[in-house]
């Protein structure tokens, strides 16, 4: 019967082993993982604040991005709305255009022209044909 005890020795001897084995892969997929998502929020970070260009950064493809995204909503994750690659690394020019044109336009200036501005009352002054007077009542009102 010697048998039964070393046979219950070394399997618990081999759990113990594969315990310690998975706690160790488990702290180093932690700290890899901890280390992704550092990356990936300095990434973040940089393309909010515009600061990636071409010679620096690959722009995600737009499938990927797709994918991501679908992944992240389908497990009510939270998501960050960034620019795209292209929005990215378009020139400051280009960038400034496609603002411009999707930008509500200015109203046209008005139209100035050598009538008189009504007064406090919403009424022109009367037309006199003294000079005198005629200056002054343009100014006053």
């Amino acid at each position: 019967m010697t048998g039964i005890p070393e046979a219950f020795a070394k399997f618990r001897s081999d759990v113990e082993a594969a315990v310690t084995r998975g706690r160790r892969a488990a702290s180093a997929a932690s700290a890899a993982n901890a280390a992704q998502r550092n990356r990936n929020r300095e990434l973040a970070d940089q393309a909010r604040a515009k600061q990636v260009g071409p010679d620096t950064q690959r722009p995600t493809s737009e499938d990927v991005r797709r994918v991501a995204t679908g992944f992240r909503e389908d497990r009510g994750l939270p998501i960050d709305r960034l620019p795209s690659g292209a929005e990215l690394l378009a020139p400051a020019e280009e960038s400034q255009k496609r603002t411009d044109a999707n930008a509500n336009p200015a109203p046209p200036p008005p139209v100035s022209g050598s009538r008189a501005v009504a007064g406090p009352s919403g009424q022109l002054p009367p037309e006199r044909g003294d000079d005198e007077d005629f200056s002054q009542a343009r100014i006053l009102y």
